[in-house]
């Protein structure tokens, strides 16, 4: 199980504890409570207890960094690791994928009501989903490292040469950027969806092809680190797969156009012309990709 599917599991605990409200049965209702609150009490008092046991050896350690244990102390503010500190250390493990569409983050600290405050140095180049990649990938980090942030404030993302506001991207609830989208091309209409699991992991200089919500996707090896993108070369609008991947420059295999996987998709050719990027995360076992809601028309 992991940390998404424990926050899902608690949420419909929650949902069960709404619906026992409802119910018309007064003393029925006292006693689903009451019972719901002595399992919680016992579970609590049992994690509370091997927080003590392990406290200054390695175990702690090893159980805070589980992806299920973790969040179990999170749930329970048992984690030994303030907001700060599980924040920092979300962000340096989101920075090396970021590295190919922003610069730096400054993690500015999380206000009085529960949001997250950061700073983004760097340029997208352009490119509108070079931006929606950045921030969602920054929200995802933020939220799963601190479920107690009420919501991401980001700003400072700033495409190179500015232009009117072209596309509207949907983010998820609670995410504020710090600047509107723009497009160069006027047929993108794309926005993130839930984050899915990816069953493709690809080596060092590796390109496989992946199927995810019915979206076609090519996701490119480089490195330790891999990216995706949508599977459509936007110079001649056919598909990626079977395409050359030298370094870090992909040429599609029908008209040969090329594209820098490092830098958001960007044309080597000088043509201005980009991929459609897909943010991309570590999970437990390999990756998982921010499926699109809408693919491009």
């Amino acid at each position: 199980m992991s940390r998404h599917d424990l926050l899902v599991l608690s949420g419909r605990v929650d949902t069960l504890l709404d619906q026992i409200g409802d119910l018309e049965d007064a003393a029925a209702q006292e006693r689903a409570e009451g019972l719901v609150r002595a399992v919680m009490d016992l579970y609590a008092a049992g994690l509370t207890r091997m927080v003590e046991l392990a406290e200054d050896s390695p175990l702690l350690r090893a159980m805070a960094d589980d992806e299920l244990v973790g969040g179990l102390l999170l749930l329970h503010d048992l984690h030994p690791d303030d907001v700060d500190t599980r924040i920092q250390a979300a962000l340096d493990r989101v920075r090396p994928y970021l590295g190919s569409h922003a610069g730096g983050i400054d993690y500015l600290g999380v206000d009085g009501e529960g949001v997250a405050h950061l700073t983004l140095q760097g340029s997208c180049n352009g490119c509108p989903s070079s931006s929606v990649t950045v921030t969602l990938s920054v929200e995802t980090a933020v939220l799963e490292a601190a479920p107690e942030v009420t919501s991401v404030d980001v700003v400072g993302l700033v495409a190179a040469e500015p232009s009117p506001p072209l596309l509207q991207i949907e983010l998820r609830p609670g995410l504020r950027s710090g600047r509107a989208a723009t497009a160069e091309d006027r047929s993108v209409q794309w926005s993130p969806g839930d984050w899915e699991h990816l069953d493709v992991s690809p080596g060092p200089g590796e390109l496989r092809t992946a199927d995810v919500a019915g979206t076609p996707l090519v996701v490119a090896g480089c490195g330790d680190t891999a990216y995706a993108y949508l599977d459509r070369c936007p110079s001649c609008q056919g598909s990626l797969a079977g395409a050359r991947l030298v370094a870090e420059v992909l040429s599609c295999p029908s008209c040969e156009s090329r594209y820098d996987i490092r830098r958001a998709g960007s044309s080597v050719d000088g043509s201005g012309k980009h991929l459609t990027p897909l943010p991309l995360l570590p999970d437990e076992v390999g990756w998982k990709v921010a499926a699109p809601t809408g693919a491009p028309v």
